[in-house]
């Protein structure tokens, strides 16, 4: 299983020269398992550099998941250049209830927001009905988890040939929203991980004056993944005002953390165009 990430961060885009290094782009990543199946989540602005190298390949075929319709998570769709070509081929998930993806993306390309109607559409786009607990894409078993968050979402868990990637953004973990669980859920959820990308937003200071907007702390992530014993931690859901110099400041105080308590895992700021292989 191979991860690229083509957008970490969140809330809205930015650029400028203290973003150069973790990028600007919201939240997209790409999925491709042994069985070359390719699975995007999310389409937020980073969709957009993912979908100018599709058109320049022969891939036709895409599966299509979304964790939830903020719109720093499917921004990007309408200038994903896929969808204006009837090559091209993509399954779109039904999480979390019958419908969802139609109508948030139809709202999305809603005139007078957006001048193409996504119903008009020329690529061939069709629907899984529901995730259930689990489901398949080729050689990967996906399982989908309740996100504490507002409006609710989904995070997901990868599993191929005995490796496992857990991607939960966009989550408070002590803090539980409607429909949302509680911090040993996801302790359970992500348990041995090799690879766990989670949401870690704010400072703790930050989150005093943020607490129930939907996103954890970095240390709060630090601690999902030391309590669930994963190999390796990756910080996402960059703040929109935290600079390069800052993360990178994060990411050691994170792993100073990691070596008092006498642990091998590692610990990673998500950037743009980074990629895991597991």
């Amino acid at each position: 299983m191979e991860i690229k990430c083509w957008g970490s961060r969140g809330s809205i885009p930015v650029s400028g020269k203290a973003y150069v290094e973790h990028g600007g782009d919201t939240t997209c990543l790409e999925i491709r398992t042994r069985s070359d199946d390719l699975i995007i989540v999310d389409a937020g602005t980073g969709i957009r550099r993912l979908g100018n190298q599709l058109i320049r390949g022969d891939r036709a075929d895409i599966h299509l998941l979304f964790t939830h319709a903020h719109w720093d998570h499917v921004m990007g769709f309408p200038f994903f250049k896929p969808i204006y070509m009837g090559r091209f081929s993509i399954r779109m998930y039904r999480c979390p209830f019958p419908g969802y993806v139609e109508k948030m993306l139809g709202q999305v390309m809603k005139s007078p927001f957006f001048p193409v109607r996504y119903d008009r559409l020329p690529a061939r786009i069709s629907y899984a009905e529901d995730c259930g607990d689990r489901f398949q894409i080729g050689s990967a078993t996906i399982h989908p988890i309740r996100l504490s968050h507002p409006n609710t979402g989904f995070g997901f868990k990868f599993v191929e040939d005995g490796k496992t990637f857990v991607f939960i953004t966009d989550n408070e973990l002590f803090h539980q929203h409607p429909k949302g669980l509680i911090y040993s859920d996801y302790v359970t959820f992500a348990r041995g991980a090799d690879l766990l990308i989670h949401d870690g937003e704010y400072t703790e200071a930050e989150y005093e004056q943020y607490r129930t907007f939907g996103h954890s702390t970095y240390r709060h992530a630090l601690n999902l993944a030391l309590d669930a014993e994963v190999g390796q931690l990756g910080l996402f859901h960059l703040n929109q005002d935290r600079s390069d110099r800052e993360m990178r400041g994060i990411v050691k105080e994170c792993r100073r953390i990691i070596r008092r308590r006498k642990r091998r895992m590692d610990c990673v700021a998500v950037k743009a165009d980074m990629v895991f292989r597991l």
